[in-house]
């Protein structure tokens, strides 16, 4: 996992083309003017899904995975906490659904990181993800999610 603030984007650039288009995407678009919703950027291998939402509790949440796509996760607005751990040998508390690239696991994250405004996170296939979650009161956030197909 990477966190950061989008002007060290470039810092990211040996990731590969598909992260430098994600971080064009990012840097290039006025998030203000875009409403919720899924974004083509290249076909399948890389889109963005938008997002809008009040930060909630952990309670009853858990950290989830993916292994087709990785994850961008960047905070246009508002601040979250997300709760991080590895994938080691945990067993899925729901198993992986290949539709929609998706497992959950049970475990407590094993540290949180807050994001703000102008920060992302990006998430890998070997790491676990709680997002969403509420700093101190629950706040709005808007939020880009980037899809990077994990095929090169």
């Amino acid at each position: 996992m990477i966190i950061d603030t989008l002007r060290n984007a470039a810092l990211y650039a040996n990731l590969g083309a598909k992260f430098v288009k994600a971080f064009d995407y990012l840097q290039q678009t006025d998030f203000s003017k875009v409403a919720k919703g899924k974004y083509e950027i290249e076909g399948t291998d890389i889109f963005a899904i938008v997002n809008e939402y009040d930060t909630i509790d952990t309670a009853g949440e858990q950290m989830e995975s993916h292994k087709k796509y990785i994850d961008v996760q960047y905070i246009v607005s508002g601040e979250e906490l997300i709760g991080h751990d590895f994938l080691r040998n945990q067993s899925p508390s729901r198993e992986y659904d290949e539709t929609t690239d998706f497992m959950l696991f049970g475990e407590t994250p094993s540290f949180f990181s807050k994001l703000e405004a102008g920060m992302f996170a990006i998430f890998f296939p070997t790491d676990l993800h709680m997002p969403n979650i509420k700093v101190k009161d629950p706040v709005p956030v808007k939020k880009v999610v980037i899809k990077i197909s994990v095929t090169f």
